[in-house]
């Protein structure tokens, strides 16, 4: 099936694009100071923040130059993801066209892809107001959400028409994708009361790092889907 070799080709590129872009903005900020490339105030020393949360996603990728990697990836990832959504749905459809997840399945991700272009657009854009703050907030929150929700309804509508498409998938994969949803789904709902905690420190823990290295981990678990479902896909004549 054509739709089927376009969603395997399309989400290898889903994981590598965000993947090399934002660690490559940590690179730069962390690694490469003899090049003043990153002006002093913004150079970063710690050196893994995956573990020790020393920074951000955004605080790496918000200044010149890194922007100019991280802007253009960000577009063109949201770009492929709506293409993504768009193709997963034509499969879904071939086999069983009245699933009831399929529709489901592209709302939430052009939705999450939307999002996604917009915190991009404003990343790295200063106004000094706590709506604006609580803007950005809201855009990011949005994204994660919706990623999520689609990323489970499309596990979901998979399960739903399995026997149909076992000749086309590899099943262990598609059961590996149901367990990486179900942790970043658990994740979140753990993780959502500690993100809203004031202030950085909790009973002697600081919360500042383990924000950042959460963020670090959840950005790589949501972008491995893609990569599992390039694992999952077998190539169709």
């Amino acid at each position: 099936m054509e739709y089927i070799n376009k969603v395997k080709s399309i989400s290898i590129w889903v994981f590598i694009v965000p993947f090399v872009a934002v660690n490559a903005c940590l690179i730069l900020t962390t690694q490469f100071h003899h090049l003043h490339l990153i002006p002093d105030q913004y150079r970063i020393f710690y050196p893994f923040p995956y573990l020790d949360g020393g920074v951000s996603i955004s605080r790496t990728a918000r200044y010149f130059p890194t922007y100019l990697i991280f802007k253009p990836a960000m577009f063109f990832t949201s770009y492929l993801l709506i293409i993504y959504w768009l193709n997963n749905r034509k499969i879904i459809n071939h086999f069983e066209e009245n699933n009831k997840y399929k529709n489901k399945i592209v709302y939430f991700g052009i939705a999450s892809a939307i999002a996604l272009i917009l915190h991009s657009i404003f990343l790295g854009i200063k106004f000094d107001y706590d709506l604006y703050k609580l803007f950005r907030r809201i855009i990011m929150f949005v994204f994660i959400v919706f990623e999520i929700v689609a990323q489970t309804y499309l596990v979901l509508a998979l399960f739903s028409i399995k026997k149909k498409i076992d000749k086309h998938i590899n099943e262990t994969v598609l059961k590996i994708k149901l367990i990486l949803v179900s942790v970043l789904i658990f994740v979140a709902a753990v993780s959502i009361p500690i993100i809203s905690l004031p202030g950085d420190d909790f009973f002697g823990i600081n919360l500042k790092f383990l924000k950042h290295a959460l963020e670090w981990d959840y950005f790589l678990g949501v972008i491995t889907f893609y990569l599992l479902t390039f694992l999952m896909w077998k190539k169709t004549i």
